[in-house]
């Protein structure tokens, strides 16, 4: 309960600030939307279902009926209904997404950036998919081909997430790469995905050195040996989005709307933050000083 407890104390911080400027620039066909307040607050919400995240629930509505209900009562004396708090979930998007940033780890030179696909449904019921049928794209990961959408992420040596993005599935690793990196600095290791000479280039003028894993037909190339270390070492990525997947309840086909869908993968992400001890590489700082001098 110290854990609930912990988390609402940081969101409810958050949305004290966020929310009230948030709702007063939200503006409906060039008209200021009023805002009636709802009997749950959003820090409350929004801790409900970071919390799902946490749990190890496998659905939500399990979760919301089962656990919420029944034992966190006294927490959340005015607790909805399931159906209400679905129809309000659309409104935790954007202070879900913007806690998030908030919570975003401290880059220290060393980062790694990968993709994991986000599957909507089994290939088999691509043609009958209706829900995600104008947003998902279908694309190709080291699996094979799936539907769906894909989460890009950048993290550093301690396992905190530096950036996130979230594209259709079809769209190319490199394309969200300059935006995923304005706030960083140092050396950023990634898979062969991210070969291109283009935006090596680009990302040399923001002070960035990309650095990644060669093809078979490709000629070896000169390297340092701590970055050699370094990027064998970028499974840790591949780590974090396993957990995602596997304890933050990240990727499943039961959404019936973008918005449930976005804020479920935000939560998830929050929920990530808060892990105890998450993948981590054990760098000392000796080790991380001719890393930065030769950023």
């Amino acid at each position: 309960m110290m854990k609930l407890t912990h988390l609402f104390c940081d969101v409810d911080d958050f949305c004290r600030t966020f929310i009230v400027e948030w709702q007063k620039n939200q503006l409906i066909q060039g008209e200021k939307k009023r805002h009636r307040p709802h009997r749950m607050s959003y820090s409350e919400m929004i801790t409900i279902l970071v919390a799902y995240h946490q749990s190890g629930f496998r659905t939500f509505k399990w979760f919301y009926l089962k656990h919420v209900q029944r034992y966190w009562q006294s927490e959340f004396p005015n607790l909805l209904s399931y159906n209400r708090f679905i129809e309000l979930m659309p409104e935790l998007l954007a202070p879900t997404t913007a806690f998030m940033n908030s919570r975003r780890g401290v880059s220290a030179g060393i980062a790694f950036v990968d993709s994991t696909p986000l599957k909507v449904c089994k290939n088999i019921r691509i043609p009958r998919h209706k829900t995600f049928a104008k947003e998902a794209g279908r694309g190709k990961s080291s699996t094979g081909w799936f539907y769906g959408f894909k989460l890009h992420l950048i993290v550093n040596d301690q396992g905190e997430i530096l950036s996130f993005c979230i594209t259709a599935g079809n769209v190319d690793d490199r394309k969200p790469v300059p935006k995923l990196v304005q706030a960083l600095t140092g050396k950023l290791f990634g898979d062969r995905g991210y070969i291109s000479k283009k935006l090596t280039q680009l990302l040399a003028g923001e002070n960035i050195k990309l650095i990644t894993t060669l093809k078979k037909n490709m000629k070896a190339q000169a390297m340092d040996a701590f970055d050699k270390l370094l990027l064998r070492k970028r499974s840790i990525i591949e780590t974090i989005n396993d957990q995602l997947k596997n304890i933050g309840d990240l990727e499943h086909s039961r959404h019936r709307s973008l918005t449930h869908y976005m804020s479920n993968i935000i939560a998830s992400l929050v929920a990530y933050s808060y892990q105890d001890k998450k993948p981590a590489l054990q760098l000392r700082e000796a080790d991380l000083l001719p890393l930065l001098q030769n950023a």
